[in-house]
């Protein structure tokens, strides 16, 4: 158990499971700096998988989207092209606070693109169309291209930033699931967990009820009047993107009962609740990993698998001191493959298995719960997740501009790994921190702060 748990399960001090210091760099120290002050200082380049095949049913498009969450861009390139959303496919979720290119396609049997007009929007731009003959889906791509500036750094610390990026190069970039993973404010693991236990009214008190993070949301009128009950002025008070908010208030204020009201919430919202949980825990495993100095050795009865994405497999102790995995280590062609917990997932055996056996167990939470879900939802079945990944072609340079000091750093990282895991590394802070701090508050049990 990590010295930040307690006897009742793990503590959630840290909202998103990166536990303070654990860094593959902590050597080197860090180089503070803002993250996303504006989204021109976020930019991301999609490397495609495959190139379209100039037919078929499908609009390849590549897409420029600044400001804008994948799930708004899909949602406006739908409606141009007078499709469902589910006929819109990505290769990846891409941040909103940013300058993202990436690929989309659009299934518009027996059409192509000169049959629409022009897509005119201030935050999307469409650089070029082709067509395919198949959906894209998510992971069907080769990496992604971050170049990210670092506002008010000082320029001179491009030294420590080229001998992080180094460090990241030759022993891996811890694979954590970014804060985006959890929430704007931090806690959908959180949420999961009580769905998965049940704990329908704690959920919603969670979920719409005041908490630490006062005024960053400006929402507080319309918690204060859910507390009070008054569910009907708290719905009035819950702005349009609120969606999944209004869902639930609305059928409070039909008289439904705390279940109901957590099931009234659209089922896809409810899957992103257990897959942060699943995601936190991760985290955790990958912490602790990092803790024990077990991140890039593999043991008996540990699970592997071919990175980024290959199929998982139990070690034996034959194959963990085989000196061919230790060249298969370095060479990022295996890594640990950390526990997304559910029913499909393959276990691991022996310490190994107990420690990830003990993991799940301190939240309250079973496998049989998982299967459960898992039967009556989707979405919970299990997996395994490399606990490290490459970071290739790394760059860093200082700089000014007409906003100040600047370190700029770019670099490529596989599919569905997080940008700001290598932004942690290099500032040593945690992401968010206001946020952060205000969730620790609310969280960490009294007497142990």
């Amino acid at each position: 158990m990590s010295a930040a748990d307690t006897k009742d399960g793990p503590s959630f001090a840290d909202p998103v499971g990166l536990m303070p210091g654990q860094y593959v760099t902590r050597e080197i120290q860090g180089v503070p700096g803002v993250l996303k002050t504006r989204d021109e200082d976020f930019l991301v380049d999609e490397q495609p998988l495959y190139q379209p095949a100039g037919e078929g049913e499908h609009i390849y498009l590549f897409v420029e989207k600044r400001g804008l969450s994948t799930s708004e861009m899909v949602r406006i390139i739908a409606r141009h092209f007078s499709v469902r959303e589910h006929a819109v496919g990505y290769a990846g979720m891409k941040d909103k606070h940013a300058i993202t290119r990436q690929v989309v396609s659009v299934h518009t049997p027996g059409k192509t693109d000169e049959d629409f007009p022009m897509l005119d929007h201030p935050q999307i731009s469409i650089l070029w169309t082709d067509l395919h003959t198949n959906k894209l889906r998510v992971g069907h791509l080769r990496a992604n291209r971050f170049s990210i500036r670092l506002r008010d750094a000082d320029p001179l610390g491009v030294i420590r930033v080229k001998k992080t990026l180094d460090l990241l190069s030759e022993r891996g970039v811890p694979n954590f699931y970014g804060e985006q993973r959890f929430g704007a404010r931090l806690n959908n693991h959180e949420l999961g967990m009580m769905l998965l236990r049940r704990e329908y009214q704690t959920l919603l008190d969670t979920f719409l009820g005041p908490d630490a993070l006062g005024d960053h949301f400006r929402d507080d009128q319309m918690r204060g009047h859910y507390a009070a009950g008054a569910y009907e002025a708290a719905l009035e008070r819950a702005h349009d993107g609120m969606r999944n908010e209004r869902a639930a208030l609305r059928a409070l204020a039909e008289g439904a009962d705390a279940e109901s009201a957590v099931f009234s919430v659209p089922k896809v919202q409810r899957r992103f609740w257990i897959s942060a949980f699943q995601s936190w825990l991760f985290n955790r495993f990958v912490a602790d990993r990092l803790s024990a100095g077990g991140f890039d050795t593999l043991a008996d009865g540990d699970v592997a698998c071919r990175v980024p994405s290959g199929r998982p497999f139990v070690v034996d102790r034959e194959l963990a001191e085989d000196p061919e995995t230790a060249r298969r280590l370095a060479t990022f062609e295996l890594s640990v493959a950390g526990p997304m917990f559910g029913p499909k997932m393959l276990n691991a055996e022996h310490h190994a298995g107990k420690h990830e056996k003990a993991l799940l167990e301190r939240t309250g939470v079973t496998l049989d719960d998982l299967a459960e879900f898992d039967g009556d939802q989707g979405g919970a079945a299990g997996t395994r997740r490399a606990i490290r990944v490459p970071l290739t072609d790394p760059d860093v340079e200082g700089g000014v501009d007409e906003h100040g000091g600047y370190i700029r750093v770019a670099f490529e990282l596989p599919p569905g790994s997080f940008a700001t895991v290598v932004v942690r590394e290099i500032t040593k802070a945690h992401p968010q921190p206001e946020i952060a701090a205000a969730r620790v508050a609310s969280l960490t049990p009294k007497g142990t702060r």
